[in-house]
């Protein structure tokens, strides 16, 4: 058995919209179009994205390429910053580090990493519980997910090495199959 964890491509990014409108870039299209190469097998039934625009449109993009209907579940979502909303990229980037330094720590008003960590791995493993799934989520929540399939402490190290990135796992034995790779478009 094998399930994909898909993070959507590249975003418009418009600051003054809620970050769960942003939907993808014609960049982030263009890796979304090929998504399905690296993301889905004959023995993946469904696909399942976090409510957020850029994961739905991928999503979409993913399960027009074989014949299958997206659901989507909100607890797949990214982490909650609205706290602070859009951070440019000099602000963010920090912000983005003390969240992966202090994972019990909620910062400038973020959901802490361990809860962020709770809710994304309570919610694959019961989206998988019945059978192999490509989810489509986001890259902070899917660096909280590999650390816990690998059973290693929350890090930075396990983060995404772009939007629209890969990695597989074994939902019985709760293991990561691979690491993360980036789609191509």
């Amino acid at each position: 058995m094998v399930s994909y964890f898909l993070t959507h491509a590249e975003v418009v990014v418009d600051p003054v919209a809620p970050i769960e409108s942003w939907g993808l870039s014609p960049a982030g299209r263009a890796r979304a179009t090929r998504a399905h190469v690296s993301s889905w097998d004959p023995g993946v039934t469904r696909i399942v994205s976090s409510t957020e625009q850029k994961a739905v449109e991928t999503a979409a993009l993913v399960g027009g390429a074989v014949g299958i209907a997206p659901e989507t579940d909100a607890r797949l979502g990214e982490i909650d910053r609205s706290a602070t909303g859009y951070l440019p990229p000099d602000v963010f980037e920090p912000v983005v580090d003390a969240f992966f330094a202090r994972p019990d720590t909620s910062v400038r008003g973020w959901e802490r990493a361990v809860d962020a960590q709770a809710r994304i791995v309570a919610a694959v493993r019961r989206l998988t519980a019945d059978g192999d799934a490509t989810i489509v989520a986001h890259g902070a929540v899917g660096a909280l997910l590999l650390a816990d399939l690998r059973a290693v402490p929350i890090s930075r190290a396990l983060d995404q090495p772009g939007m629209g990135s890969v990695f597989t796992f074994d939902p019985p034995t709760w293991q990561a199959r691979s690491g993360w790779s980036r789609i191509e478009p």
